[in-house]
């Protein structure tokens, strides 16, 4: 959206939404319901935008881990992010990726040295171990480590000191913390892989809906949403559960893996489009595409203009969570960088608020410290 967001912007997209069946938060920097889907979804306690602390902290912590998930919640984060993967013996574990190799000390234990093989997973060939590999028991054994040390080596500190936890952990930790704080914990789940999954046999959308069940987070109300890069996946967990739902988005060009195994021709920038993000709004509430999706980078990787892609979800009655805030020079737009060091910081404070400019209902990052400081800025308009 070309321009920058205006007091009472979300009291017209909100009463703009009663015609478009699907929620959207309206009002002035809290959340609510509108529209005959997304009425009583009970985001009213939300922040606008709100922050999800990526993988936790991850910026600050090995990713998925609960010295990550806890230290996002202690910074502040709004919602906490988990990516859902399947163990052997049916288990849901949280795991960036099926692939170990970079994110557990999984290399270093001698008796698994027989299970690193090569996969075709979505369409890439990986050499490592991979979780659908090992019971639950077996994972347990290793220990989590920083994914990328060679631009986090301080995240390095803290290789070792935990697990790899299970979702059913997760959701525990989730009523303890929001017993204790008097507040619930939200929650932003990805079904990651499913159709590769559901051909081994460890569908990941019943086997969710099964614990959102048990743990009462599977209603309208309930504080966590559903997100996958496969629609087919939110359109199965439509059917399971009634808490809200986003459809992940990479960038212009990308096309969802279930859509490459069904011949299905769209892309990302097809399902931007109106009649795209009304097709989602039949089944999800919102949108999360890449950032570039929001504010293209331009030839010379600098930060370009603007798209129309928050005004048109947001008419199709979509809120958009795109992604991911990061400090380091590496991650951002060249016009946003200091220094030469890629791995330093960088001007992420400016660029967060340029993203948050546009109108989107929140954002995704690892430093969700920095992310809330820029959020800061925009609450209460």
């Amino acid at each position: 959206m070309q321009e920058r967001q205006r007091p009472g912007r979300r009291t017209v997209l909100g009463a703009a939404a009663l015609g478009a069946g699907a929620a959207v938060w309206g009002g002035t920097g809290t959340a609510s319901a509108a529209g005959s889907r997304g009425r009583g979804h009970g985001h009213d306690e939300l922040p606008v935008p709100l922050i999800v602390g990526h993988r936790g902290a991850s910026g600050y912590r090995p990713e998925h881990t609960f010295g990550s998930y806890q230290l996002a919640l202690d910074m502040g984060a709004d919602v906490i992010e988990q990516d859902v993967v399947p163990t052997k013996d049916g288990h849901l574990v949280c795991r960036h990726e099926n692939d170990i190799t970079a994110t557990t000390d999984v290399s270093a234990h001698p008796e698994f040295a027989d299970r690193k093989t090569t996969k075709t997973v979505d369409g890439a060939k990986l050499t490592g171990w991979f979780t659908e590999d090992f019971t639950l028991a077996e994972l347990k054994t290793l220990r989590a480590k920083e994914r990328i040390p060679g631009t986090r080596q301080h995240n390095t500190l803290y290789d070792g000191v935990w697990d790899v936890p299970t979702f059913e952990e997760v959701l525990k930790w989730a009523d303890r913390e929001g017993r204790k704080r008097g507040r619930r914990v939200w929650l932003h789940i990805e079904t990651k892989h499913p159709t590769y999954f559901r051909k081994l046999g460890l569908g990941l959308e019943e086997r969710l809906a099964r614990l959102l069940r048990k743990y009462g987070r599977h209603k309208k109300h309930s504080p966590n949403f559903l997100q996958s890069f496969e629609p087919s996946s939110i359109q199965r967990l439509d059917k399971l559960v009634d808490c809200p739902k986003v459809v992940l988005l990479g960038t212009l060009k990308d096309r969802p893996w279930d859509f490459e195994v069904a011949g299905d021709p769209r892309t990302t920038a097809d399902l931007v489009k109106p009649a795209g993000l009304k097709w989602i709004a039949g089944f999800a509430q919102g949108i999360g595409p890449d950032l570039t999706v929001i504010i293209p980078r331009t030839k010379d990787d600098k930060l370009g203009e603007p798209t129309s892609v928050v005004k048109d979800a947001h008419a199709a009655g979509l809120v958009l969570h795109p992604y991911t805030g990061r400090n380091e020079n590496t991650f951002l737009p060249a016009d946003y960088r200091r220094g030469s060091d890629p791995d330093a910081y960088g001007d992420a404070l400016g660029v967060f608020k340029k993203y948050l400019a546009t109108g989107i209902d929140g954002m995704f990052s690892d430093n969700c410290d920095t992310a809330l400081l820029a959020a800061a800025e925009f609450r209460g308009r």
